[in-house]
């Protein structure tokens, strides 16, 4: 049997010798919506097993199996001719009535671009994915963990890296939050689906009954603003075994005015990770009350979540430093997140998780709506033993999680943790970013070391302005 892996590399290196994918960005979207047609044809066939009376979304013509399946079916002009004017046209303005997986496959669609100009390439391409069965648990689940790979190479194709959060991020956010059956899931900024995935799996150890499966089905949702990570979050939740992933949106969570959030949308668990370090266009800040007003996406997400999370309801979520410090409307939010919810735990990462994309650090926050904070616990994620950073080489791993995971549920302060109270957070003017104080580098030092170093420094500082008086008072002498 071919392997699932070699087969991906293969793929790759075809579409390299095309002109038209001339980057990693643009094959990932080619491969996107190439893959999407065979997982859900493989789909659809075993659909048809099972079910007497399926009937497909998709016009015969159209469907994987018509068209790519046959190794020696159209090729070269005859198949550039059939995707670009036939295929994709008629995919983007497929109409099925009140047929959901209809209206999902017309918005995968919406953006997708054939990139590929050489068809015999994309034939070569065509056969390759045919190898892949995805109606085989095998071939499934390597493919998941390839795929998994494949959005992380995304890291280094521009700024696509912010479509991906490292898995053991994600993994440790789901476990911590803990969603239980029945209950409602949301990413509001979902990219390609990790953190649903995540959910997926967390809640399927739970299932015991068919009922179970078919609430999983339907107990997510999630948005995500570009194209690109759309069509591959919804490709991911194929493969997750998500019969009809259209609980997906290809839209502007931040677009829409906060006060049309209505209670029947609000969801008893958010796990996310907002873009950081972005604006948003002109105009959507107006959308948010004005002591909020912002047009920095990370901190308008969390005016969004504590708004969208029912009583009682939890969340976990990434935020970079500058939220935590930060001043003026930052501070006006944090004031409110704390007076709503409990913000019961601050996880600090060190720099490099989010590496290449970002140098920023960021940090981990987990809160629950409907009862004050009066007091947030800190814990400091190290660094593996013997690491000074991570690389693509080198991500963060979950095994690293283990510290976290025996403190949470029985916490005591240690090296790595620390208590801070509401008053002390109050008295800082709502300033989150603190450091450990167990730790010797972050402490205020050494007097008798810092005097001298002062000294020394304010000996520099007169000496640089003498120097510049005397260039002043030779150029105005002259």
């Amino acid at each position: 049997m071919p392997n699932v892996s070699n087969i991906v590399k293969t793929i790759q290196d075809i579409m390299r010798k095309d002109a038209g994918t001339y980057g990693d960005a643009q094959r990932l979207e080619q491969l996107g919506w190439m893959f999407f047609l065979k997982i859900f044809d493989d789909r659809e066939t075993e659909m048809a097993l099972v079910r007497d009376n399926y009937r497909s979304p998709l016009p015969k013509n159209l469907r994987w199996s018509a068209w790519a399946k046959d190794e020696e079916g159209i090729t070269g002009d005859a198949l550039l001719d059939f995707v670009n004017n036939t295929l994709l046209p008629k995919l983007k303005s497929l109409t099925g009535g009140g047929d959901r997986i209809a209206g999902l496959i017309r918005m995968a669609f919406e953006d997708a671009n054939n990139y590929m100009k050489n068809g015999t390439l994309m034939r070569q391409v065509i056969n390759k994915i045919n190898g892949i069965d995805f109606n085989a648990s095998d071939d499934r689940h390597l493919f998941g963990d390839i795929y998994e790979k494949l959005l992380k190479d995304l890291q280094s194709a521009g700024n696509a890296g912010e479509f991906y959060t490292p898995r053991a991020v994600t993994q440790f956010i789901v476990e911590q939050v803990n969603p239980r059956l029945g209950e409602t899931i949301l990413d509001p900024a979902c990219g390609t689906g990790g953190f649903l995935v995540c959910a997926i799996e967390h809640l399927r150890k739970q299932a015991k009954t068919e009922a179970d499966e078919r609430t999983i089905q339907d107990c997510f949702s999630g948005i995500e603003k570009k194209h690109l990570p759309h069509v591959l979050c919804m490709t991911n939740l194929l493969l997750h075994g998500i019969d009809v992933p259209s609980n997906v949106r290809h839209d502007n969570t931040l677009a829409r005015p906060l006060r049309d959030w209505g209670p029947k949308e609000r969801v008893d668990v958010i796990v996310t990770n907002p873009p950081f370090g972005g604006m948003e266009e002109d105009g959507i800040e107006s959308n948010y009350p004005a002591e909020f007003r912002t047009r920095e996406t990370a901190d308008l997400f969390l005016v969004l979540l504590m708004k969208i999370l029912k009583p009682g309801g939890r969340a976990g979520l990434v935020l970079p430093d500058g939220t935590l410090f930060g001043e003026g409307v930052k501070t006006r939010i944090k004031e409110a997140l704390l007076a709503e919810c409990n913000l019961h735990t601050i996880v600090r990462l060190p720099n490099g998780v989010f590496h290449p994309y970002t140098g920023i650090r960021t940090n981990l926050l987990f809160f629950t709506k409907g009862q004050p904070t009066t007091h947030v616990w800190y814990y400091e994620h190290p660094y593996p033993a013997g690491a000074k950073s991570y690389n693509k080489g080198k991500p963060i791993r979950i095994e690293e999680f283990e510290g976290e995971r025996a403190w949470w549920d029985h916490r005591t302060e240690n090296e790595r943790a620390w208590r801070v109270s509401i008053a002390d957070i109050k008295a800082g003017n709502y300033n989150l970013d603190l450091k450990n104080p167990h730790d010797p580098d972050t402490g205020p030092g050494d007097v008798d070391h810092l005097l001298p170093e002062y000294e020394k420094l304010l000996a520099q500082i007169a000496e640089t302005r003498n120097a510049l008086k005397s260039q002043l008072q030779q150029a105005l002498t002259r």
